[in-house]
Order: structure tokens, then C-alpha cells, then sequence
């Protein structure tokens, strides 16, 4: 039944029309778009990077939930308090990919199909958020009342479930504070009203005027930050400026730092040296905001293009394909771990470390196994669905 809503909802995106470049020269080419797209190497390492900033995140959740239902916990150095920056980075990763593939399209073909472009975004994001956003009220509604557990709940249900439905969960989250399977979500929310108000405006405007675009738009949204404040976290100069770079390097203008081994150390060695210690973090918040923007864009220019090494471990190259299941299943597996622990602690003594090291162990594999069987098996019918309605290589 889900499968075939979501064909339908799919069928609707694609009968939009293509978006024609406003002042366009570019010829389609003879061979289809698909195929030339599809001859076009990937950029390495990007992979890997995904499942790394899924685990940050992971290993920022389980010492607060730990911590709040009175379980042992670890979290005495910097690099477990970096969710949010790895947050942000996936952000910056989503705008260089999906920006340099509507690059791509608009240069080779003089438009931009922008209906295929929103079915692509639906069954890639829909199912899994729409599952989780179901599970989460059950869960704090339903399940925790029935096993007699107490749980606030801030928010009338409705309102609730409209502002998720409709991709608001940013102002949901802002508002209340719904429980950390349903938080989970604002990020999502995010970076779909970002590509609803950014994606028509780059199907319109030509490609050389994608590079002024993006710079300005970052640069007006960062400006933003300073003057008002932030309360629904749009933090979208992150996407626009992973886009900026990424076309940047399309075009060639970035040789100077394409393969320049030192430059390529000095952002590796800061980019480690932001997420092992407090120096960015104690930043004014737009220039905080502003460091994080640079760097992690130069970051994925840095692994993407002539990168110093390449990561081709198979297992690495799978787990950054499931970082997105990762991502939105690691809170239930949260929820699970620290329910059994509570229990068992109750019942038994243990050593803290024990308890500690089991429970971030558990949690993460059994992440990472409900991931992969997701992927395989539910998502999986969705992203083979995917393919009638796209002209491009993978979007992530």
C-alpha cells in the first residue's frame, strides 16, 4: 500500500515540466543525459565520510540518553560532543552532491527536470522519515504509557503530527520537546524546505549564474544569522556553500587547490583538530557558523578531487551507503539498549565500564544491522523504484 502511495505521489512529481535554462545555449547532446551521467566517475572517499559522521552522532546521542535515565556514562572528550557539527557537515555533503548534479544536468542538457528531480528526493527521504515519524508517535504516545513508563508530552497531537507531516519537524522540535526519536527529525526537515526553495531557482537560472547565486545566497543567509535570530535552525548557508564548491570544481576554477597536498594536510589536520577540541566551538555564533561553512566544504573539495588517499574498503564504501539509516534508526536502538540496561542494572550489579562499553557497542551494531536490513529490504524497493525517474548518478 505504501509503495503504491508513493508511486502515485511519484507519477504527479514527474508529469512537472522541464525547467529550460532562461537564457540557454547549451545543445543537448546526442547520447541520452542518463548515459553520459552515468560514464562520469563518482567522487571517491565521500562514502566513508557519511558513515563517520553518522557514528559522531551516534556516540553524541548515547551519553545523553544514558545520562538522563541515570545509566553510567561516557563522554569526557570533545569528539563526543560533535553530533551537531557532524550534523551540519552531512548538511554541506548534501548541497556539493545534489547541487553538482543539477550543475551537470543544466550544463549538459540546458534544463533542469525538475519534477524527477523532487520524485528522487521523495523516495529517498520519504519512506524511512515517514516510518521513523510513525514509530516515534506510537512510541511516546502508545508504547510508553502502555509499559507504564513516564514520558512529558508537551504538544497537542495534531498540531504535532501536522507540522511533521508537512516537513516542519525544525519548527516542531523548536517549539517542544517531542523525545529523541521524533527530534532526530528537524534535520531532515531542513534540508527539504532548502532544496524546495533553492532547486526551482537553479532550474531557472542559467549555469553561469549558478557560482554569483550560491555565493550570494550564502552570504546573505550567514549574514542573516547575525542580525536575527535562529529559531527553526535554517542553517542553509552550509548547503548552498557545499554547492558553491562543488560547481567551482566543475568548472575548473579551483586548480590552484585541486591535488595540493599541502593544503590538503592543513585542512585534514584542522578539520581533526575542530572535532578533537573545544577552540571552534568557544567561537562568537556567526563566526562559529562561518569557520564550520568553510572548512567543511574545503573538506569534501579536499576528499572528493585528486584527494590525498582513497577509501575502497568494501565494508567502509556499504556503511556510508546506509548512514542515512543509520542516522534515523540509532534513536529507537537508543531507547532499546538503555530500557534493557535500566532493567538489568536493577536486578544485578555491574561495573560502570562494562555497562558503558556494552551499551555503545550495542547500540552501534545493532544500528548498524537494522540499517543494513532496511536498506536491503525497504528502502530497497523504493531506491530500484527511484531509477524510472532518474537521469542523474546516485544522489545519496
Amino acid at each position: 500500500m505504501l509503495g503504491v502511495l508513493v508511486q502515485l505521489i511519484c507519477e504527479s512529481f514527474n508529469s512537472f515540466p522541464t525547467f529550460k535554462a532562461r537564457f540557454s545555449t547549451a545543445s543537448v547532446l546526442e547520447r541520452p543525459f542518463s548515459d553520459r551521467m552515468h560514464s562520469r566517475p563518482s567522487l571517491p572517499n565521500l562514502d566513508p565520510l557519511r558513515f563517520v559522521l553518522a557514528l559522531l552522532v551516534i556516540l553524541f546521542h548515547i551519553p545523553q540518553l544514558s545520562h538522563n535515565q541515570g545509566l553510567p556514562a561516557f563522554d569526557n572528550f570533545p569528539l563526543f560532543h560533535r553530533g551537531s557539527e557532524a550534523v551540519f557537515a552531512f548538511f554541506t555533503l548534501s548541497g556539493f552532491l545534489i547541487i553538482r548534479l543539477l550543475y551537470l544536468e543544466k550544463e549538459k542538457t540546458g534544463a533542469v527536470a525538475i519534477g524527477q528531480f523532487y520524485t528522487r528526493r521523495i523516495l529517498r527521504i520519504f519512506p524511512l522519515y515517514y516510518l521513523i515519524l510513525i514509530f516515534g508517535f506510537v512510541f511516546y504516545h502508545v508504547l510508553l504509557p502502555l509499559l507504564g513508563i513516564p514520558f512529558p508530552i508537551e504538544y497537542n497531537l495534531v498540531e504535532g503530527i501536522l507540522l511533521c507531516t508537512f516537513f516542519l519537524p525544525n519548527v516542531f522540535v523548536s517549539l517542544y520537546n517531542p523525545g529523541g526519536i521524533l527530534s532526530i527529525l528537524w534535520s531532515l526537515g531542513v534540508e527539504e524546505q532548502f532544496y524546495l526553495a533553492v532547486a526551482p531557482a537553479m532550474a531557472w537560472l542559467h549555469s553561469s549564474f549558478f557560482v554569483p547565486f550560491l555565493a550570494a545566497f550564502t552570504v546573505v543567509s550567514l549574514g542573516l544569522l547575525s542580525t536575527f535570530a535562529n529559531p527553526f535552525y535554517l542553517h542553509f548557508y552550509y548547503f548552498s556553500f557545499g554547492g558553491l564548491l562543488s560547481v567551482l570544481a566543475e568548472q575548473g576554477r579551483l586548480q590552484g587547490l585541486r591535488g595540493n597536498r599541502p593544503f590538503q594536510v592543513l585542512v585534514l589536520g584542522v578539520t581533526v583538530c575542530h572535532f578533537c577540541t573545544d577552540l571552534v566551538t568557544s567561537l562568537p555564533l556567526v563566526t562559529y557558523h562561518a569557520v564550520n561553512t568553510l572548512l567543511f566544504g574545503f573538506l569534501l573539495f579536499t576528499l572528493a578531487y585528486d584527494p590525498l588517499f582513497t577509501i575502497r574498503n568494501r565494508w567502509a564504501l556499504h556503511l556510508g551507503k546506509i548512514s542515512y539509516g543509520l542516522y534515523m534508526y540509532h534513536a529507537i536502538v537508543m531507547n532499546l539498549m538503555v530500557f534493557v540496561f535500566l532493567k538489568l542494572t536493577a536486578q544485578m550489579v555491574l561495573p560502570d565500564a562494562l555497562v558503558i562499553v556494552a551499551i555503545n557497542v550495542g547500540v552501534i551494531g545493532l544500528t548498524i544491522l537494522v540499517a543494513h536490513v532496511s536498506y536491503r529490504f525497504y528502502e530497497g524497493y523504493f531506491l530500484r523504484l527511484k531509477r524510472r525517474y532518474r537521469p542523474l548518478s546516485a544522489e545519496g
